[in-house]
Order: structure tokens, then sequence, then C-alpha cells
């Protein structure tokens, strides 16, 4: 059944709402119903409603001061209120109307009555709302004659185009006909289907008016875009005769960027089309395409905000002009070019008619020294770097975006060189973006096909070799490629997001998992497991309802699960850091710093953070003994954790000296080959049941050996420890 209308009912008290909102119900209306002021006003916000029925008298916010807020918001017109009140309020009734107010009744209510007053409230806004449409479409049309106008005669298929109509597609009067086909028959081949789809569907009256941007064939054979509108006029018997319209040039706002005033993408695929045409007819002709991306913008715009970020690029492209004019006093251009915003931070440019990729080459280092030189925006002087791409093509390419997208692909490997440099498209490059983006789409199903598991590797005391605990590693059971450590696919998974579910079964399954051990194998209840955070889930919002729910639904007790999160992720916004931690060590949960010594710390920070563990990276345990500066790293991290009453953690021990050299340095526990690679569940399980000193008393022992723990000995392939 068609609603008679939208109603929200105010009223603090239920059987008076649940009785007036059943009986609205009944009547054909839609109803919700609020139980205060503040109520109304958030649901107002959230949706739209063609009259309200607001009661007076409620506590906190009565419905006067609901109406003011209203009102504010909308007006009578928008949004007609009718006050509920009692007989003898008549004060109130007066101040109503002054707010604002459409109508009134009174209490007893009298239903037929009120019935009355909504349907004329609704019919009322209805009424005002098609006015207001129906001048809308009439301005439309107003508008239309400073364009080109038509008029087409649907009986006799003949279309009137003004003289401003021609005139825009290059034409004089008499070169264009009255044919439907001089417009249709112009419109580029891939938006024609769009075009005559709306202009049936307008015909048909399933819309209100005609509007579709399309382009247009000039004379000179080149595409403009046209902004087409129109109405259909109908006759008394309601049969579409005509239609009449306008014609609007908006080719200048759809090539250039709003913000800079470059072109954007469409000119630019425009341009590049143009340069491969050219080098079909002069085969010795090239080109460049050097796409630039922005590295840390994302980090000033969020730290300066937006504006700055805009004023940002505004420069940047200011920057991006300069280094394409020669030095002389003429500024003349370098190469015949084009620079263009394709949005965000990504800018291009397209240099045409060079002689080799050299000359690519020299243009990137220019615009690596122009921006050497700090920008200053509103007192702050940003340093800001870019990553480039260059791809040189000629008569090979077949469209303009596989040379946009090879250029890209250049740019995404400058970035994961180190960013602040510039690399040359070659055919690997493009070899191995297809083969990270096969590994996306796998990524993707392997959390749903459940191809991921785990693997533990074993925390050791190092004075005794008592075993203290786990850290979970991820490993992928790739159903082609076997068993791939992290390193073959976290990187992907931090760019795409998918880092997030992951991480969080990652946490699911070592809650669950050791809760398993501390259940069935004695001695595993003091046990801790060690489950890495990345930087995207320790700042993305419930993360302590997350961690939370892991504990409860696994049973595990807070106390026995350490959360490891890396030093350059800590000190991404270190007062939002300190005070998600405080959280969970509600829960009981440790926390580790990852990987510490490879970023930056600030000690201030530091010290009030509440952080239980540092864990020394596994680059200085290997260096120690080659290299002094190493050793001397280790014992001032040593140093710093136990006077900020931190205990210390090595990764990466491999050697009995390495491990002789930390206990001597002061460190109390470590991890690594020569206690154990990373290994699953069943392995873990064969160790716990040797006892809490496996590490030490049976590490050769058969039983490791039949478990697959690797011996002192043991030398595998690095990335597996991660």
């Amino acid at each position: 059944m068609i609603s008679s209308g939208s109603l929200l009912v105010v009223d603090d008290d239920e059987m008076n709402r649940d009785m007036l909102s059943q009986r609205l119900e009944l009547n054909g209306y839609s109803v919700v119903a609020a139980e205060s002021g503040r109520q109304a006003l958030d649901l107002v916000d959230r949706q739209t409603f063609d009259v309200i029925l607001l009661d007076v008298m409620m506590p906190e916010l009565n419905g006067l001061e609901v109406l003011r807020l209203l009102r504010a918001q909308a007006t009578a017109a928008e949004l007609p209120v009718i006050m509920v009140t009692a007989r003898d309020q008549s004060g109130d009734i007066v101040e109503a109307f002054r707010l604002g107010a459409n109508d009134y009744v009174t209490k007893p209510i009298d239903f037929a009555v009120t019935l009355a007053r909504i349907a004329t409230q609704v019919s009322h806004k209805r009424a005002q709302q098609a006015l207001r449409e129906s001048e809308q479409r009439y301005e439309l049309v107003a508008r239309g004659t400073q364009s080109g106008l038509w008029d087409w005669d649907l009986q006799g298929n003949e279309v009137f185009y003004s003289p401003r109509w021609k005139a825009m597609l290059g034409y004089d009067e008499r070169e264009v006909g009255t044919g439907v086909e001089e417009w249709l028959g112009r419109v580029h081949p891939e938006d024609l289907p769009a075009v005559q789809a709306d202009i049936d569907a307008h015909r048909l009256g399933l819309t209100s008016h005609f509007e579709r941007e399309h382009r247009l064939l000039h004379k000179d054979q080149t595409y403009r875009w046209m902004l087409g509108r129109g109405v259909a006029v109908q006759d008394r018997a309601g049969a579409v005769r005509r239609m009449a319209g306008s014609l609007t040039d908006v080719t200048e706002g759809k090539v250039a960027d709003a913000l800079t005033g470059l072109p954007n993408r469409i000119l630019l695929l425009d341009r590049i089309t143009r340069a491969i045409y050219r080098a079909r007819r002069e085969p010795e002709t090239l080109f460049a395409v050097m796409f630039l991306d922005l590295d840390r913008f994302k980090m000033i715009n969020d730290s300066l905000g937006h504006l700055v970020g805009d004023r940002l690029l505004i420069e940047f492209a200011r920057r991006l002009e300069h280094s394409l004019r020669a030095t002389d006093t003429v500024a003349r251009p370098l190469f015949e070019h084009t620079i263009a915003r394709l949005g965000g931070d990504e800018f291009t440019i397209l240099l045409e008619d060079i002689k080799d990729v050299n000359n690519a080459v020299k243009v990137a280092e220019r615009i690596r020294r122009e921006l050497a030189s700090p920008i200053t925006l509103d007192g702050h002087e940003v340093f800001t770097t870019a990553s480039i791409g260059i791809m040189v093509g000629g008569a090979e390419y077949d469209n303009a975006e596989d040379v946009l997208r090879d250029a890209d692909t250049a740019m995404y490997s400058a970035k994961s060189r180190g960013k602040a440099r510039y690399e040359v498209f070659d055919a690997e490059m493009r070899i191995r973006a297809v083969e990270r983006l096969q590994l996306e789409t796998q990524l993707r199903w392997a959390l749903a096909r459940d191809e991921f598991c785990l693997h533990y590797q074993p925390l050791v005391q190092l004075d005794t070799g008592r075993l203290i605990g786990f850290e979970a590693l991820i490993r992928w059971q790739h159903p082609e490629r076997g068993l791939l450590p992290p390193s073959e696919f976290i990187g992907v998974a931090e760019e795409n997001g998918l880092i997030v579910p992951i991480g969080w079964w990652v946490l699911e399954q070592a809650c669950r998992q050791m809760k398993e051990w501390q259940r069935t194998i004695p001695g595993a209840d003091s046990l801790t497991i060690c489950v890495n955070l990345s930087s995207k889930q320790f700042f993305q919002a419930g993360l302590y309802e997350q961690v939370e729910r892991q504990l409860r639904d696994s049973g595990l007790d807070g106390h026995f699960l350490k959360l490891e999160i890396t030093e350059s992720a800590i000190m991404t916004d270190p007062d939002s850091t300190c005070s998600t931690l405080n959280r969970l060590r509600t829960l009981g949960v440790r926390v580790g710093i990852d990987d510490f010594g490879t970023g930056y710390s600030s000690l201030s920070y530091l010290r009030h953070f509440p952080i239980d563990t540092l864990k020394i990276d596994r680059s200085f345990v290997e260096k120690m003994h080659s290299d002094p500066k190493d050793a001397e790293i280790v014992q001032t991290i040593v140093t710093l954790a136990h006077n900020l009453i931190m205990d210390v953690v090595a990764e990466g021990v491999e050697t009995i000296d390495q491990r002789d050299h930390l206990q001597t340095l002061g460190c109390e526990y470590g991890q690594g080959y020569y206690f154990s690679k990373p290994v699953n569940a069943e392995a873990v399980e064969a160790l716990l049941f040797n006892g809490p000193n496996a590490c030490t008393t049976a590490i050769d022992s058969p039983q490791h050996a039949a478990a697959g723990i690797p011996t002192p000995h043991f030398r595998g392939h690095r990335a597996e420890m991660n």
C-alpha cells in the first residue's frame, strides 16, 4: 500500500505515543515515534518526514525548545510541525505559532480532526515541493537560452537547432540540417547508448527531465563535452509530442583540474592518444609520460589540515611548471609538454618529440632539484619529495590508458625502492605488477578459504633456557606455491587493507590455541602468547572491543596475551597511543615494542607509555660480534629498558655466542633459530610435553626431531622468522 505520508510522533508518554502511532498507521501513514525531544532531533538529522506531531510538555527538552531548534534547520513549508497541547495551554499555542508551528491539536485528541489537519499539511507540503521542482525545471530551460537551443518535433522527426547550437560545433547556419542525426550522429560512440536511453526514459515518463553529459564531434574532428538538457511537452491527451531543451559546452570544466588549473585526466588521455597517432605516422617520433606521486602527502594532509594540503598541491604544480622551462630569460619550454593532475597527489607529465629516455631523466632530475627547497605553508616549513615513474614509448602502444598504466607501474617501483627517486619502465615491471595483482586477488580468497595457518616461535629465558611463551606468526598455505612466509604477502595486505581482517584472524586463532594448550598440557598455564598488531589495526576504531571479545570468546586470561606494535607505529600519534595502551592494560594485556631501535622514539613519550617489553631487532643481534657499534646499541637498549622497568627480548638469536653475549649485556629473553624456528601447533605440543626446560634439555632429542623442531645448527630462509 502506498503510504499517505511519513510522520514523526514525539511524546514522552508511552501510552499516548503508541496509541496515536497505531491509529495513524491504520490510516495509511508511515510512523516513527520518539520518546524525547533529543531523540526526535537525532531522527530528523537522519530521516525525512512529511509532518511532525510534537508534544509541548516533555521533560529535559520541551516541545517549544525542540520546535525552535527544528526551525533553525527547516522552514514551515519544508517541515510542517503540528503541536500537541492541553486545552488550557493557550499561551503555549501562541508561543508555538511565533516559533513557526504550522498547526496544533489539543488533548484529549480528537482523532478525526487530527487526521484532517495532518492531511492538510501533507497536501500543502507536497504542493509546495511540486511547485519548487517545476520552478527548477523552468530555471534550467531559462539558463539553456544562453547555450544552444533545440526543439524536436517527435511527430515529424525534425529538430530545430538554434544558430548558437550550430556555432558551438563550428558550423554556420546553412551547414546543419533539421534531422535528429545532426545531433545523435555526432555523439561519441561510447556515449550514444546512454544518451538514447535517457531520452527514451524521459519520453516514457520515467524521469522528470532529460539531462546527460556527452561528447559531440566538432567540425575540426575533435570531441567537445556537452551538457544536454530537455523536457517533454505533452498534448491534452497526455501523449508526448515534442521535446525541447538546450546544449551547453562544458569542455573546459571537464578537462581542467579545479584546484590547480592544470589539465585533468580526460585532456591528458586525449593528448597521449594524439602522441600515439603521431608516432604511427612518424615512426622515429618518441614521447614520454612521467607519473609523479608526492611522498608523505597523507601525513602532511592529516597533520596540517586539508587546506594546507591543497596549498601544497598548488605549489607543487607551480614547481612542476617551472621545472619544464629552460634557464634562459625567455623561459621557453624544454619540450612540448602537458602537465596534468590526475587526482589526489598524483600528477603526470607528457613530453613530446623527445630523442631518448635521457631527455625524460633530465626532467626528473630538474624536478628533484626544484623540490629540494622547503615550502612554507601557514608558517610551517614543509619538505616534500616525489616518486617518479618514467615510460618512454611510441607507435607500439594501442591506447593511452596502457601508456598511463606503465608509467604508474614504474612510479610504484620507485616508491617501493625507497621513494624520492625515479624509475624507468621496463617489461619486467609489468610482469611483476601482474603477479602482484594476481597475488592480491588470491589473498582475498585465502581468508575466505581458510588457507592461513599459524606457526609459533618459542621465547626463552636466556640464563635458564626455560620456555616462557611463543610468538604467533602467520603462514599462507598457498594451493599452488606451498607454505609462504609473511614476507611474500604481508606487504600487499598492508596496501589493500586486508591486513586488518587477517590480523584479527591471527589474534583469534592465537588466543584460542593458547587457551587450548593451557587446558590440556601440564605447565602450559604460565606461558604467554605474543601477537603482532599492524599499525592499521592499532589505530582502527574498536581495537579495545576487538581484543576484549577475542579474550572473552577464547576464555584466555588477558595476562597471558602480549600485543606487539612496531616502534614507528607507536609514535605516529603518541597521545592517542597512550590512551589506547592504558585501555588495553585494563584487560590485563601486556604490550611490547617490536623491532626496537629501527624506528624513531621520543624518550619523553616512551617513559609515559605503559610498555612491558622492548624487543631488540635482529639486525643488531646479528652484527654484535662484527660491529662494536651494534653491541653498544644492544647494551643501550637493555639499559634503557631496565631503567624504565621493562624487560628485553632479543630477536634472531642463532648461535650460542650470541646467546652468551646477550646474557652478558643483561638481556633476559630471546628467540631465534638457536632455540627453534617457527613451528606448527603439533610441533609445539611435542615441545611442551617435554616440560618447561625443553629448549635446553631436549633440543637434540628424538622427540624434537620427530616434531620437526630444529637443532641449534639449523639454518633456513631468514624470511620464515618474520
